[in-house]
Protein backbone atom coordinates (compact mmCIF):
# COMPACT_ATOMS: atom_id res chain seq x y z
CA UNK A 1 0.00 0.00 0.00
CA UNK A 2 1.14 3.34 -0.59
CA UNK A 3 2.92 5.80 1.93
CA UNK A 4 0.64 8.27 0.17
CA UNK A 5 -2.47 9.04 -1.17
CA UNK A 6 -2.80 7.47 -4.23
CA UNK A 7 -6.41 8.83 -4.95
CA UNK A 8 -5.49 12.41 -4.28
CA UNK A 9 -7.14 13.97 -7.04
CA UNK A 10 -7.52 17.81 -5.26
CA UNK A 11 -5.69 20.73 -5.91
CA UNK A 12 -3.05 20.76 -3.35
CA UNK A 13 -1.93 24.36 -1.74
CA UNK A 14 1.07 25.98 -3.51
CA UNK A 15 3.03 26.66 -0.35
CA UNK A 16 2.33 24.94 2.98
CA UNK A 17 2.66 24.75 6.78
CA UNK A 18 2.44 21.59 8.71
CA UNK A 19 2.97 22.21 12.05
CA UNK A 20 3.70 18.62 14.42
CA UNK A 21 5.40 17.72 11.27
CA UNK A 22 7.38 14.60 13.19
CA UNK A 23 4.06 13.43 14.21
CA UNK A 24 2.48 10.49 12.81
CA UNK A 25 -0.38 11.94 10.94
CA UNK A 26 1.90 15.05 10.04
CA UNK A 27 4.35 13.18 8.75
CA UNK A 28 2.59 11.34 6.37
CA UNK A 29 0.78 14.71 5.28
CA UNK A 30 3.51 16.73 4.50
CA UNK A 31 5.27 13.52 2.65
CA UNK A 32 1.56 13.50 0.76
CA UNK A 33 2.00 17.69 0.22
CA UNK A 34 5.40 17.41 -1.49
CA UNK A 35 4.86 14.25 -3.82
CA UNK A 36 1.80 15.81 -4.81
CA UNK A 37 4.02 19.51 -5.48
CA UNK A 38 3.63 21.66 -2.75
CA UNK A 39 6.45 23.18 -1.08
CA UNK A 40 5.96 22.10 2.52
CA UNK A 41 7.20 23.83 5.63
CA UNK A 42 7.31 21.18 8.67
CA UNK A 43 7.18 22.70 12.14
CA UNK A 44 8.25 20.39 15.34
CA UNK A 45 9.51 21.18 18.70
CA UNK A 46 11.16 17.55 18.48
CA UNK A 47 14.26 17.49 17.38
CA UNK A 48 15.30 14.62 14.90
CA UNK A 49 18.91 15.18 15.19
CA UNK A 50 18.39 13.95 19.00
CA UNK A 51 14.48 12.63 19.13
CA UNK A 52 14.56 8.78 17.51
CA UNK A 53 10.68 9.03 16.84
CA UNK A 54 10.83 12.11 15.20
CA UNK A 55 13.86 11.14 12.98
CA UNK A 56 11.97 7.65 12.37
CA UNK A 57 8.76 9.85 11.19
CA UNK A 58 10.29 12.11 8.67
CA UNK A 59 12.69 10.19 7.30
CA UNK A 60 10.39 9.60 4.34
CA UNK A 61 11.01 13.38 3.61
CA UNK A 62 14.65 13.26 4.57
CA UNK A 63 15.95 15.01 1.24
CA UNK A 64 12.94 15.77 -0.50
CA UNK A 65 13.20 19.15 -2.89
CA UNK A 66 10.44 21.05 -1.41
CA UNK A 67 10.58 20.20 2.13
CA UNK A 68 12.05 22.14 4.56
CA UNK A 69 11.67 21.50 8.71
CA UNK A 70 12.28 23.71 10.97
CA UNK A 71 12.59 23.02 14.55
CA UNK A 72 11.21 25.49 16.98
CA UNK A 73 8.44 25.39 19.87
CA UNK A 74 5.28 27.05 18.62
CA UNK A 75 5.16 28.31 22.45
CA UNK A 76 7.59 30.75 22.06
CA UNK A 77 9.07 31.11 18.34
CA UNK A 78 8.15 33.62 15.82
CA UNK A 79 5.39 32.04 13.99
CA UNK A 80 5.00 34.49 11.44
CA UNK A 81 8.05 34.20 9.07
CA UNK A 82 7.13 30.51 8.92
CA UNK A 83 4.10 31.67 7.27
CA UNK A 84 4.99 33.67 4.78
CA UNK A 85 3.51 33.04 1.21
CA UNK A 86 1.79 30.30 2.90
CA UNK A 87 -1.51 29.26 1.23
CA UNK A 88 -2.46 26.20 4.39
CA UNK A 89 -1.57 25.90 7.89
CA UNK A 90 -2.11 22.71 8.69
CA UNK A 91 -1.87 22.44 12.31
CA UNK A 92 -1.42 19.23 13.96
CA UNK A 93 0.79 20.08 16.99
CA UNK A 94 -0.51 19.34 20.38
CA UNK A 95 0.08 16.41 22.72
CA UNK A 96 -2.70 13.70 22.66
CA UNK A 97 -3.49 10.97 24.62
CA UNK A 98 -5.93 10.49 26.95
CA UNK A 99 -4.74 9.05 30.00
CA UNK A 100 -1.48 11.24 30.58
CA UNK A 101 -3.99 14.21 30.79
CA UNK A 102 -5.32 13.86 34.05
CA UNK A 103 -3.06 15.54 36.63
CA UNK A 104 0.10 17.15 36.75
CA UNK A 105 0.27 16.99 32.85
CA UNK A 106 -2.77 18.90 32.26
CA UNK A 107 -1.00 22.46 32.41
CA UNK A 108 1.27 20.48 29.06
CA UNK A 109 -1.76 20.27 27.44
CA UNK A 110 -3.19 23.66 28.00
CA UNK A 111 0.21 25.10 26.90
CA UNK A 112 0.86 22.69 23.65
CA UNK A 113 -2.89 22.12 22.39
CA UNK A 114 -4.40 25.78 23.74
CA UNK A 115 -2.05 28.17 24.14
CA UNK A 116 0.13 27.45 21.31
CA UNK A 117 -3.21 27.26 19.07
CA UNK A 118 -3.87 30.85 19.64
CA UNK A 119 -0.15 32.04 18.70
CA UNK A 120 -0.79 29.88 15.43
CA UNK A 121 -4.03 31.34 14.68
CA UNK A 122 -3.41 35.01 15.97
CA UNK A 123 -0.06 34.35 12.98
CA UNK A 124 -2.12 33.22 10.42
CA UNK A 125 -4.57 35.91 10.79
CA UNK A 126 -1.65 38.59 10.76
CA UNK A 127 0.27 36.86 8.05
CA UNK A 128 -3.69 37.00 5.91
CA UNK A 129 -3.74 33.27 5.00
CA UNK A 130 -6.70 31.96 3.41
CA UNK A 131 -6.95 28.88 5.48
CA UNK A 132 -6.40 27.14 8.74
CA UNK A 133 -6.94 23.41 9.04
CA UNK A 134 -6.56 22.61 12.71
CA UNK A 135 -6.74 18.62 14.00
CA UNK A 136 -9.40 18.22 16.81
CA UNK A 137 -10.69 14.68 17.97
CA UNK A 138 -14.17 12.83 18.27
CA UNK A 139 -12.73 12.51 21.61
CA UNK A 140 -15.03 16.06 21.69
CA UNK A 141 -18.36 13.93 21.64
CA UNK A 142 -17.62 12.41 25.08
CA UNK A 143 -20.05 9.36 25.32
CA UNK A 144 -22.50 8.28 22.86
CA UNK A 145 -25.67 6.44 23.03
CA UNK A 146 -23.62 4.17 20.31
CA UNK A 147 -25.19 6.00 17.68
CA UNK A 148 -23.00 7.81 14.45
CA UNK A 149 -21.45 11.24 15.93
CA UNK A 150 -22.66 14.05 13.78
CA UNK A 151 -21.07 17.62 14.07
CA UNK A 152 -24.23 19.38 15.24
CA UNK A 153 -24.16 16.92 18.28
CA UNK A 154 -23.40 18.47 21.82
CA UNK A 155 -19.73 18.00 23.15
CA UNK A 156 -19.26 16.16 25.95
CA UNK A 157 -15.54 15.92 26.73
CA UNK A 158 -14.88 13.32 29.49
CA UNK A 159 -10.65 13.42 29.71
CA UNK A 160 -8.82 16.57 30.55
CA UNK A 161 -7.64 15.87 26.72
CA UNK A 162 -10.87 16.09 25.24
CA UNK A 163 -11.52 19.57 26.92
CA UNK A 164 -8.02 21.11 25.09
CA UNK A 165 -9.41 19.66 21.49
CA UNK A 166 -13.05 21.14 21.89
CA UNK A 167 -10.85 24.34 23.17
CA UNK A 168 -8.43 24.47 20.74
CA UNK A 169 -10.99 23.83 17.67
CA UNK A 170 -13.50 26.62 19.03
CA UNK A 171 -10.69 28.80 19.75
CA UNK A 172 -9.71 28.91 16.20
CA UNK A 173 -13.28 29.40 14.95
CA UNK A 174 -13.59 31.86 16.89
CA UNK A 175 -10.98 33.85 15.22
CA UNK A 176 -12.28 33.47 12.02
CA UNK A 177 -16.03 34.97 13.12
CA UNK A 178 -13.91 38.37 13.45
CA UNK A 179 -15.38 40.58 10.78
CA UNK A 180 -10.96 41.69 9.93
CA UNK A 181 -10.04 38.00 9.87
CA UNK A 182 -8.82 37.29 6.06
CA UNK A 183 -8.50 33.49 7.45
CA UNK A 184 -11.34 30.71 6.91
CA UNK A 185 -10.84 27.46 9.51
CA UNK A 186 -12.03 23.68 9.52
CA UNK A 187 -11.76 21.78 12.22
CA UNK A 188 -11.30 18.04 11.72
CA UNK A 189 -12.59 15.24 14.20
CA UNK A 190 -10.30 12.76 13.65
CA UNK A 191 -11.97 9.34 14.38
CA UNK A 192 -8.86 6.26 15.79
CA UNK A 193 -6.64 7.32 13.06
CA UNK A 194 -4.32 4.77 12.52
CA UNK A 195 -1.60 3.15 9.91
CA UNK A 196 2.13 3.19 9.81
CA UNK A 197 4.27 5.29 12.06
CA UNK A 198 1.05 5.47 14.52
CA UNK A 199 2.21 6.16 17.79
CA UNK A 200 3.09 3.09 20.07
CA UNK A 201 0.22 3.56 22.86
CA UNK A 202 -2.51 3.44 20.04
CA UNK A 203 -4.85 0.26 20.22
CA UNK A 204 -4.08 -1.42 16.93
CA UNK A 205 0.04 -0.36 16.96
CA UNK A 206 -0.13 -2.67 20.60
CA UNK A 207 -2.08 -5.27 19.22
CA UNK A 208 -0.09 -5.87 16.22
CA UNK A 209 3.42 -5.56 17.83
CA UNK A 210 1.73 -8.71 20.20
CA UNK A 211 1.12 -10.50 17.62
CA UNK A 212 4.18 -10.35 16.09
CA UNK A 213 6.53 -10.62 18.88
CA UNK A 214 4.41 -12.70 21.35
CA UNK A 215 4.50 -9.74 24.11
CA UNK A 216 1.21 -10.06 25.92
CA UNK A 217 -1.32 -7.21 25.39
CA UNK A 218 -2.84 -5.37 27.79
CA UNK A 219 -6.89 -4.60 27.18
CA UNK A 220 -8.11 -2.12 29.07
CA UNK A 221 -12.09 -2.87 29.87
CA UNK A 222 -13.74 -6.40 28.02
CA UNK A 223 -12.80 -5.33 24.37
CA UNK A 224 -16.32 -4.76 23.63
CA UNK A 225 -15.56 -0.54 22.96
CA UNK A 226 -16.20 -0.07 19.52
CA UNK A 227 -13.91 2.55 17.41
CA UNK A 228 -14.30 3.89 14.05
CA UNK A 229 -11.07 3.12 12.90
CA UNK A 230 -9.46 5.96 10.12
CA UNK A 231 -6.67 4.66 7.72
CA UNK A 232 -4.25 7.15 7.46
CA UNK A 233 -4.25 8.01 3.79
CA UNK A 234 -7.96 8.29 3.73
CA UNK A 235 -6.99 11.20 7.26
CA UNK A 236 -4.20 13.09 4.99
CA UNK A 237 -6.50 12.40 1.96
CA UNK A 238 -9.80 14.49 3.74
CA UNK A 239 -6.78 16.79 5.22
CA UNK A 240 -5.76 18.00 2.35
CA UNK A 241 -8.78 18.81 0.95
CA UNK A 242 -10.05 21.15 4.02
CA UNK A 243 -6.73 23.03 3.57
CA UNK A 244 -7.95 23.29 -0.52
CA UNK A 245 -11.77 23.53 -0.77
CA UNK A 246 -13.59 26.93 -1.06
CA UNK A 247 -16.55 25.77 0.50
CA UNK A 248 -14.93 24.29 3.55
CA UNK A 249 -15.71 25.66 7.10
CA UNK A 250 -16.42 24.80 10.44
CA UNK A 251 -16.13 21.01 12.05
CA UNK A 252 -16.04 18.50 9.78
CA UNK A 253 -15.67 14.62 10.84
CA UNK A 254 -13.16 12.64 9.91
CA UNK A 255 -14.45 8.78 9.90
CA UNK A 256 -16.88 6.41 9.21
CA UNK A 257 -15.22 3.80 7.41
CA UNK A 258 -14.19 1.18 9.47
CA UNK A 259 -16.57 0.61 12.88
CA UNK A 260 -15.28 -2.05 14.99
CA UNK A 261 -14.61 -3.72 18.68
CA UNK A 262 -11.43 -4.03 20.24
CA UNK A 263 -11.93 -7.38 20.05
CA UNK A 264 -12.53 -7.54 16.66
CA UNK A 265 -9.21 -5.79 16.10
CA UNK A 266 -7.41 -8.39 17.76
CA UNK A 267 -8.94 -11.34 15.57
CA UNK A 268 -7.82 -9.65 13.09
CA UNK A 269 -4.14 -9.37 14.26
CA UNK A 270 -4.42 -13.09 15.19
CA UNK A 271 -5.59 -14.07 11.60
CA UNK A 272 -2.82 -11.97 9.93
CA UNK A 273 -0.46 -13.71 12.30
CA UNK A 274 -1.97 -17.31 12.60
CA UNK A 275 -1.15 -17.07 16.02
CA UNK A 276 -3.34 -16.19 19.22
CA UNK A 277 -2.27 -12.84 21.04
CA UNK A 278 -1.87 -13.79 25.45
CA UNK A 279 -4.26 -10.61 26.52
CA UNK A 280 -4.20 -9.43 29.80
CA UNK A 281 -7.21 -7.74 30.69
CA UNK A 282 -7.43 -4.93 33.11
CA UNK A 283 -9.91 -2.16 34.47
CA UNK A 284 -11.08 0.39 31.70
CA UNK A 285 -8.88 3.67 31.95
CA UNK A 286 -10.70 6.83 33.07
CA UNK A 287 -12.05 9.57 30.16
CA UNK A 288 -12.15 6.45 27.51
CA UNK A 289 -15.45 6.13 25.92
CA UNK A 290 -17.36 3.03 24.84
CA UNK A 291 -18.42 3.75 21.31
CA UNK A 292 -17.26 6.40 18.75
CA UNK A 293 -18.66 6.23 15.46
CA UNK A 294 -18.79 8.92 12.83
CA UNK A 295 -21.10 10.55 10.96
CA UNK A 296 -19.43 11.11 7.59
CA UNK A 297 -22.53 12.70 5.62
CA UNK A 298 -20.70 16.35 5.85
CA UNK A 299 -17.47 14.62 5.00
CA UNK A 300 -19.38 13.34 1.91
CA UNK A 301 -21.09 16.64 0.90
CA UNK A 302 -18.57 19.58 1.96
CA UNK A 303 -15.09 17.95 0.86
CA UNK A 304 -16.07 15.00 -1.64
CA UNK A 305 -14.70 12.00 0.90
CA UNK A 306 -15.04 8.86 1.52
CA UNK A 307 -12.93 6.30 3.23
CA UNK A 308 -11.06 3.91 0.95
CA UNK A 309 -9.21 1.55 3.18
CA UNK A 310 -11.10 -0.65 5.46
CA UNK A 311 -9.73 -1.95 8.54
CA UNK A 312 -8.17 -6.03 7.48
CA UNK A 313 -6.46 -3.81 4.96
CA UNK A 314 -5.03 -1.18 6.59
CA UNK A 315 -4.12 -2.96 9.43
CA UNK A 316 -2.09 -5.68 7.28
CA UNK A 317 0.04 -2.11 6.01
CA UNK A 318 0.52 -1.57 9.15
CA UNK A 319 1.96 -4.60 10.10
CA UNK A 320 4.38 -4.39 7.13
CA UNK A 321 5.50 -1.41 8.47
CA UNK A 322 6.13 -2.58 11.99
CA UNK A 323 7.71 -5.89 10.60
CA UNK A 324 10.28 -3.89 8.95
CA UNK A 325 10.75 -1.22 12.45
CA UNK A 326 11.28 -4.80 14.36
CA UNK A 327 14.31 -6.06 11.96
CA UNK A 328 15.68 -2.25 12.18
CA UNK A 329 15.51 -2.33 15.93
CA UNK A 330 17.28 -5.95 16.09
CA UNK A 331 14.32 -7.37 17.24
CA UNK A 332 13.18 -10.19 14.73
CA UNK A 333 9.65 -11.06 14.66
CA UNK A 334 8.56 -14.17 15.78
CA UNK A 335 5.64 -14.43 12.85
CA UNK A 336 5.41 -13.93 9.06
CA UNK A 337 2.59 -11.93 7.97
CA UNK A 338 -0.07 -14.04 6.31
Amino acid sequence: MSQHPSHLTTPVPRRAVVTGAAGFIGSHLAHALVQAGAVVVGVDRRDPATDHTAAANLAVLQGLPGYMHVTADLLDCAIEPLLVDANAVFHLAGIPGVRPSWGPRFSEYVASNVLATHRVMEAATRMGVPRLVVASSSSVYGPTDGGASVETDRPQPTSPYAVTKLAEEQLCLAHSTQAHCPTSVVALRYFTVYGPRQRPDMFTHRALTAALTGRPLRLYGDGHQRRDFTYIDDAVTATIVAGTIPTANGVINVGGGSSASLLEVINIANSLTGREIQVHQENPRSGDVLTTRANPGRAHEVLGWRPQVDLHNGMRAQMQALVGELHTSGEKPRVAVV
